[in-house]
């Protein structure tokens, strides 16, 4: 085998010591983290946003806009409640491009893992003791999960990572949502047995032990679009692609069902003033249909100070990866769901 070690073995015990949530601010993540399932379980009608950067290059820049998204979260606070992406590891198909945060806690400089994990747990820290907001990241790799479970309050597994069986089986161990991405060819029934798995008790190895878990019932649905096999994109969030996802649920009978719309990535083909487009879209079919009122409760937005993309970091708050929307063009958007919001609600599953 050639792994060739280039740092000691990780204690992962030490690690969690660094940037520790107490006092104050491990009340309000617990608050928040209640009020994010109580959601879940259709207990709470507002409307679920995953919100921010598509990735978090730079500290100061990320900050800014979660001040900002603080702000915003106690105006829209009785019909919204957002989660802001911290989203620190990019899947990197062929190994080229920015890896996130945890591989290069300078974007400019080479990786550095022990940095970033230093890195990676000081911003979610920042964001939540500094703005009182509670944190998303991504699950690129289930085996460094312990190096940050303590400190996120969602969970995403990604469109290449939902067939994995370490994934399903990692997530199963999970105790906050955690939202299943339908694969890149856009198969649902991937996506649904990924929740099956995750929602279900399961005995496996893990870093080195073996372990059991007792399932996690906030696993759930993310729609993301599909790719076919000619490099188009073919949106999943149209009025029939809900339907066809319902259905599904029922079929399964998985506990808590809820979907949530990714406004980015090949729903909107990563034209990133799509998403607006999308969500209101989205809006008009829960207005229009009360199951999927019932179902379709959260939206993933990519959102970040600056519109657009740039390959280096040479605009302040401008994103390195997927191009997002800038902050005036979120606030309005935000803003935008929050009335429409007012006159929409649910009345839990049991009707129907």
């Amino acid at each position: 085998m050639s792994f060739i070690p280039t740092s000691e073995k990780i204690n992962i015990d030490e690690v969690r010591q660094l940037s520790k949530l107490t006092g104050v601010a491990l009340s309000r993540k617990k608050a928040r983290d209640e009020e994010l399932a109580a959601i879940m379980r259709g207990e709470d009608d507002r409307i679920l946003l995953v919100i921010g950067p598509c990735s978090s290059d730079n500290e100061v820049a990320v900050l800014e806009y979660a001040h900002r998204l603080a702000k915003l979260q106690e105006e829209v606070k009785d019909h919204i409640f957002m989660v802001m992406r911290v989203y620190t590891a990019k899947p990197r198909t062929n190994g080229d491009g920015y890896k996130g945060l945890i591989h290069q806690p300078d974007a400019e400089g080479e990786p550095n893992l022990i940095n970033g994990i230093k890195a990676v747990r000081n911003l979610h820290y920042r964001v939540i003791t500094e703005t009182g907001m509670t944190t998303a990241d991504e699950m690129l790799y289930p085996e460094n999960l312990p190096l940050v479970d303590d400190l996120v309050s969602y969970i995403a597994i990604g469109a290449r990572s939902v067939e994995d069986q370490q994934h399903r089986f990692v997530a199963s161990g999970i105790d906050v949502p955690t939202g299943m991405k339908n694969p890149t060819s856009g198969n649902l029934n991937i996506m649904f047995n990924g929740i099956y798995a995750a929602q279900a008790k399961q005995n496996f190895f893990f870093n080195g032990e073996e372990v059991k878990t007792t399932g996690n019932p906030l696993a759930h649905v993310i729609l993301r679009g599909a790719t076919n096999e000619y490099g188009k994109n073919i949106p999943n969030y149209y009025y029939d692609n809900i339907l066809d996802t319902i259905e599904q649920y029922k079929k399964m009978q998985l506990e808590n069902p809820f979907i949530i719309v990714d406004t980015n990535h090949d729903n909107s083909g990563k034209q990133y003033l799509e998403q607006v487009r999308i969500v209101r879209q989205t809006l008009i079919n829960r207005d229009w249909n009360e199951t999927i009122r019932r179902y379709v409760r959260g939206f993933m937005i990519e959102s970040y100070l600056e519109d657009g993309r740039q390959d280096k970091s040479e605009v302040y708050g401008k994103s390195i990866t997927d191009p997002c929307l800038g902050w005036d063009k979120t606030e309005a958007l935000v803003r935008e769901i929050y009335q429409t919001s007012k006159s929409q609600s649910f009345n839990g599953y049991e009707n129907e």
